[in-house]
């Protein structure tokens, strides 16, 4: 796959990456990426698997990477609270809200960041959760050797059909990630879809919960019908078709943003799973059009 930013012709900008569609395995290069936030629908399924209590828009907040918006503070903190947690809990580090709203709202008020507005709260929330439970230490839980972070490891290579090792590293928000070969992404989506009707219909029915403010996973969900969608650094995105159980990946090698999103669209549009109208035109700052976007198929 190529996203090419083109100008009278002329490719002055190209985007490489990898498309992979969940009916064609076998076009798969077979070389290991990391899930980053992509896992996080997949670690959560041990939410459902523990019976952790959570209301469907507390589960979604678990499964997504939030803006850190009011709506996504407020639900995770009723959720620390439930369980006896504290912010302080938290070793997801300190980043300022993803949501641009939110920041001005903070800076206008003189608050600064916590680890709650990072957009990995939800997940490390869920994580917690499940340690009260289970009664493992929630101090060390963002060790690889930890009794949770096993039990994760073992659940995302079982459901994503693993058999091979693949490098692990840290993932930004500091627990361990796993690294697969694309197919097996598609693979681990499309069993969570067949067996998590839980965590597929509070991600649906609480789409801004899941992601928030200039989300691409949110303006999937909230553009399409029946179609789920989450997003990962490094230029990664997974999306499924629930009426037809069929999906892609989209990995963009050199990582850009802009082009995944423009890619990403651009295949569910072209697959049929929606119709979403999105801006490829290439403009100038007086709003002149000078050329477009496109993406090619090789």
């Amino acid at each position: 796959m190529r996203v090419e930013y083109i100008r009278d012709g002329l490719i002055e900008e190209f985007h490489d990456g990898w498309f992979l569609r969940y009916s064609e395995p076998n076009t798969d290069n077979n070389y290991p990426y990391y899930l980053r936030s992509c896992a996080k629908p997949l670690q959560a399924s041990l939410l459902v698997d523990y019976s952790i209590e959570l209301e469907p828009e507390e589960l979604a907040l678990c499964c997504g990477s939030h803006a850190g918006e009011e709506c996504h503070i407020e639900t995770a903190r009723r959720i620390l609270k439930r369980f006896g947690l504290k912010e302080s809990d938290l070793k997801c580090g300190v980043h300022a809200p993803l949501s641009r709203s939110m920041q001005d709202k903070m800076l206008l008020r003189g608050e600064k960041p916590g680890a709650i507005h990072n957009n990995c709260s939800g997940k490390h929330i869920g994580f917690l959760a499940i340690c009260k439970v289970k009664g493992w230490d929630i101090k060390t839980y963002d060790s690889p050797e930890h009794p949770l972070q096993v039990e994760i490891k073992k659940k995302i290579n079982e459901i994503c059909k693993v058999k091979e090792s693949y490098p692990e590293t840290t993932d930004g928000c500091g627990v361990p990630i796993l690294s697969m070969p694309l197919k097996n992404m598609l693979i681990g989506y499309r069993a969570l879809i067949e067996n998590y009707p839980q965590i597929v219909d509070a991600i649906l029915k609480n789409p801004y919960i899941y992601g928030g403010e200039d989300r691409q996973d949110t303006e999937i969900i909230q553009k399409t019908d029946n179609v789920i969608a989450k997003v990962g650094a490094g230029g990664l995105c997974i999306v499924f078709d629930l009426k037809s159980k069929d999906g892609f990946v989209i990995k963009i090698n050199d990582c850009s943003m802009p082009a995944r999103r423009i890619a990403v669209l651009e295949m569910i549009n072209r697959l049929g799973f929606g119709n979403i109208e999105y801006d490829n035109k290439i403009k100038t700052i007086q709003g002149k059009v000078v050329g477009n976007i496109r993406v090619a198929l090789e």
